[in-house]
């Protein structure tokens, strides 16, 4: 899987994610591809910034989804918006890239199957399987090495100077700690709107 955080301090929001893909055992680091975890969208409000985890799969269908929408549909900027967009995507997935949205015979919606976490100039958000949005205060982490992530990020915040720091604080503990999680990682900051 993988090792995604968002941190908002001192004015900036940063989003970081280890490069390592996996395929069951098999192992495909950043030396035989240029994998990257987070991609930028440009929206009517400026870029944000996506992390994902999921199958490998979900990373060009994501990416193409996305990028078909206009930058008016394209909205990112608050839970309420976050929620409007991947709802508004979900019928695309499935239709246009044959999302398999089928997690558990008892499931309340249909899954869009991935995690994901954005960071732009107004704030930073996460968004779950079934649509669930959160806005987040401080530090967030998805991926099988989110545990370490946060706990790591957890113990960097005091000391810590800016949110840059924090991410890597977090994501470098996942690359430590979790087997589906290895170096280099990407960061990405941006200044908070006031």
């Amino acid at each position: 899987m993988t090792t995604i955080v968002v941190v908002k301090k001192a004015g900036v929001v940063a989003i970081a994610a280890d490069t390592l893909v996996t395929f069951g055992d098999t192992r495909l680091s950043h030396r035989f591809e240029a994998n990257s975890k987070i991609f930028k969208v440009d929206t009517a409000a400026g870029p944000s910034y996506v992390g994902l985890a999921g199958t490998v799969a979900h990373f060009p269908v994501l990416r193409k989804a996305m990028g078909s929408m206009s930058k008016a549909q394209l909205r990112l900027n608050s839970k309420a918006e976050v929620f409007e967009t991947f709802t508004q995507l979900h019928p695309v997935l499935k239709e246009s890239f044959f999302l398999q949205t089928k997690e558990d015979e008892n499931d309340p919606y249909e899954s869009s199957q991935f995690s994901v976490v954005i960071a732009n100039a107004s704030g930073i958000y996460g968004l779950y399987s079934y649509r669930e949005v959160f806005e987040f205060k401080e530090f967030w982490g998805i991926g099988s090495g989110r545990s370490f992530a946060l706990g790591a990020m957890h113990a960097a915040w005091p000391a810590a100077r800016t949110a840059r720091e924090v991410a890597m604080a977090g994501v470098n503990a996942g690359c430590e700690f979790d087997k589906n999680s290895a170096t280099p990682v990407d960061v990405f900051t941006i200044k908070l709107k006031k």
